[in-house]
């Protein structure tokens, strides 16, 4: 059997997409041009020369990241001629074309945030209705997290939204589009530090890297909740246990105060109103192994596609699921780890194969989740 195994796939690392207005723009710049910055250190920031492209809103949530236990962060610096690019699908497409080829080649970056769209102005019509200048962004973001598999969008509250508009647009917003919904969260209220009121992203990536980190090699599978949140002064808005559970039924996640504790993250709900889906960690888990067993067998696209290969695609998929099994991912009541795996005619018919295409199909049930969920791999010319 080829000894070709992938290391394990990380769940910590960020992309941070920065909108960069067209008076900030450098010399020579058009709209859509990006420019990436790869930090692993706060410094690494504040000593780039080119900083000051970057608005303050990024600039504190790449502080908030490393402070909050962040690793890794590919910052992007976007060019767009004004707020007016981000609410026309047209337009919205030209200025992110660029710099989505490159997030779709940078596999390893699994969180997306993007603080200045928190800015982004909302308008209530006469039935009370909100409608928020984000939300083409984040569908944009929400379809890309879902093609990729092992993508996350951490999302921030819009500024000024409170009660019940920021619910409604909430709820409205999360059954809109149900199947890319599980790809995001959504958090509430915005975090103060030094009198600056700021939106909780930054902050809450961090955290999300530092709850896996501390819980090696697997940490994927602890909710990104409960947990302090580091340099953070105050709350723009202190909530009561009755807000809190009402936010967190609209699948929005607060951030809470808590004596000797200070501000806590008090909720891991994805916006998916699906029981399979609605934890934050249930589904990182099914990304987290699709995507490992995906990198494990890309070794096979171009090897013959016939019995010989299927078994070792069944064998190699059994291996990696029983290393996860043991760390707790996959969940059984049986002595041996819950799940399936079939890679044979009845998942390669000659249509397939004919198309350049491999498919190995796994059933697990990971931890948190009642019922079994199914991972069609697709190896080949059609994709993964």
């Amino acid at each position: 059997m080829p000894r070709r195994r992938a290391g394990v796939v990380r769940c910590d690392i960020t992309g941070l997409l920065g909108l960069v207005m067209r008076d900030q723009w450098p010399d020579g710049a058009s709209s859509g041009d990006f420019l990436e910055l790869v930090l692993d250190r706060a410094i690494d920031f504040w000593e780039h020369p080119q900083r000051f492209l970057f608005s303050s809103a990024t600039s504190r949530a790449v502080g908030a990241f490393f402070e909050n236990g962040g690793q890794r962060m590919h910052l992007f610096a976007i060019c767009i001629e004004g707020a007016e690019d981000l609410t026309v699908e047209a337009s919205l497409h030209g200025v992110l074309t660029s710099v989505m080829q490159r997030l779709r080649v940078e596999e390893d970056i699994s969180i997306l945030i993007v603080p200045d769209a928190a800015y982004l102005p909302c308008s209530v019509d006469q039935l009370g209705r909100v409608s928020c200048q984000a939300e083409m962004l984040w569908d944009t973001l929400l379809v890309h997290c879902a093609e990729m598999g092992n993508r996350f969008l951490i999302m921030d509250s819009p500024r000024g939204l409170h009660g019940d508009p920021l619910i409604g647009l909430a709820q409205r917003y999360a059954k809109r589009s149900a199947s890319t919904r599980s790809f995001g969260a959504l958090y509430y209220p915005w975090v103060r530090r030094n009198d600056l009121l700021y939106p909780p992203s930054g902050a809450v990536a961090g955290v999300f890297a530092r709850t896996e980190r501390a819980h090696t090699p697997f940490g994927v599978v602890w909710p990104p909740a409960n947990v302090p949140v580091r340099g953070v002064a105050s709350l723009e808005v202190d909530l009561d246990w009755r807000e809190t559970g009402v936010l967190s039924d609209a699948h929005i996640n607060p951030l809470i105060i808590q004596a000797g504790r200070g501000v806590v993250i008090w909720g891991a709900r994805t916006l998916s109103y699906d029981p399979t889906w609605e934890h934050i960690n249930s589904r990182r888990v099914v990304s987290m192994v699709s995507e490992q067993l995906r990198r494990d067998n890309e070794w096979a696209v171009f090897e013959n596609n016939d019995p010989k290969i299927w078994a070792v695609l069944e064998r190699n998929a059994k291996v990696r699921l029983e290393e996860f099994w043991r760390a707790g991912l996959i969940t059984s009541d049986a002595p041996k780890g819950d799940y399936l795996v079939q890679c044979d005619l009845e998942t390669n018919p000659p249509t397939e194969r004919e198309n350049g295409t491999l498919n190995v199909r796994v059933q697990l049930r990971p931890i948190g989740m009642t019922e079994h969920i199914t991972i069609d791999l697709r190896l080949g010319e059609s994709g993964a």
